[in-house]
């Protein structure tokens, strides 16, 4: 018999010992730890422990914080730049090393846990329990001071209250806000790439999001608009990085298809256009020709009417005699002047 089971059969006695002469509280500590002691070789316990399944659990607790770590060491300024040389931000390693499920248990849970918000927000009220919370440790602290100062005249949050409130540290606000900068500057930066057609396929897929959106909108709710994105977001890349061989294919078949048609509409738009400018030519050597026989004809038309006989008698004699200059300064002078 253990020595829990002896310890049990013996009643204690008035003395506040047992019949071995053991204070009790020594006792119970004793039969507590044997207890514990028991429990923790056991085989049951030690299988749950240190068996296969135990070992798994930890294998995965170790992996899954590794990658968590990965994943924040990921936040590095990429050596590429946009097109026109702007620097990027460390965000945009960060998102790509997450959306492509680099480290899928770091990007499994993270996608659990934005789906899990949504849900809460959605079915739990929330903003009513942070309300709650509230109102009531602040009745309790409120009651408590004053049923101490009424009863005892102290106060009972003195002696809990820190002698120094805590402060955020500048390290920790400085690094908070520089991560808050290049998350703002991540959107702006990505934004005007997408409406600059820095690349035309991501162009192409941020108008069929958009337009697609545009119509969810008016069908969806706020909070099924937000979990629907979220899964596209998340799940998209992985099926890409799963398929991506069969996809990669299909798209280059696409893209084969559209250059043939492109082709085909290029040829038929220079073989028309080349037929357009044989005919305007034509029409327009006819019409050359036609212009220039009418002037030749104008001119030969011209050449034939006889130009008009001038006569002798048509003009008048010209004077052969000079006039006589007395008599014409004698008329001068006597004709009166007008007044």
């Amino acid at each position: 018999m253990s020595t829990f089971d002896e310890t049990i059969d013996s009643p204690p006695t008035t003395n506040g010992a047992n019949a071995n002469g053991t204070p009790l509280k020594e006792t119970v500590i004793n039969n507590a730890s044997a207890a514990v002691n028991n429990i923790q070789n056991h085989p049951i316990t030690q299988n749950v422990v240190n068996g296969p399944v135990a070992t798994s659990i930890k294998n995965e607790a170790g992996a899954t914080k590794d990658e968590f770590s990965d994943l924040a060491s990921s936040r590095q300024t990429p050596a590429h730049t946009a097109a026109n040389d702007t620097p990027l931000t460390h965000y945009h390693s960060f998102f790509y090393t997450l959306l492509t499920w680099k480290n899928k248990r770091a990007t499994g849970i993270t996608f659990l846990a934005a789906v899990a918000l949504i849900f809460a927000f959605r079915y739990l009220p929330v903003l009513r329990y942070g309300l709650k919370i509230t109102w009531t440790t602040l009745g309790v602290v409120t009651a408590a001071e004053l049923a101490s100062k009424l009863v005892t005249g102290s106060s009972v949050t003195s002696a809990v209250r820190p002698r120094k409130y805590y402060k955020i540290p500048k390290e920790f606000l400085e690094t908070s806000l520089d991560d808050v900068e290049n998350l703002i500057n991540f959107f702006v930066i990505e934004a005007q790439r997408i409406v600059f057609a820095e690349n035309v396929i991501v162009t192409a897929g941020a108008f069929f999001s958009a337009l697609v959106s545009y119509y969810l909108i008016k069908l969806l709710p706020l909070w099924g608009f937000a979990l629907f994105s979220t899964i596209v977001t998340f799940l998209a890349p992985l099926i890409y990085i799963e398929n991506k061989e069969l996809i990669d294919s299909q798209l280059e078949h696409l893209a084969n298809v559209i250059g043939q048609q492109t082709n085909q509409i290029k040829d038929l738009t220079a073989e028309h256009t080349s037929k357009g400018f044989d005919t305007v030519k034509q029409y327009t050597g006819a019409y050359t020709a036609k212009a220039q026989d009418l002037v030749g004809n104008i001119g030969a038309s011209r050449q034939k009417i006889p130009p008009p006989a001038v006569k002798e008698d048509a003009f008048p004699t010209a004077p052969k005699t000079e006039f006589p200059t007395s008599t014409l300064d004698t008329k001068v002078e006597q004709e009166p002047l007008l007044a």
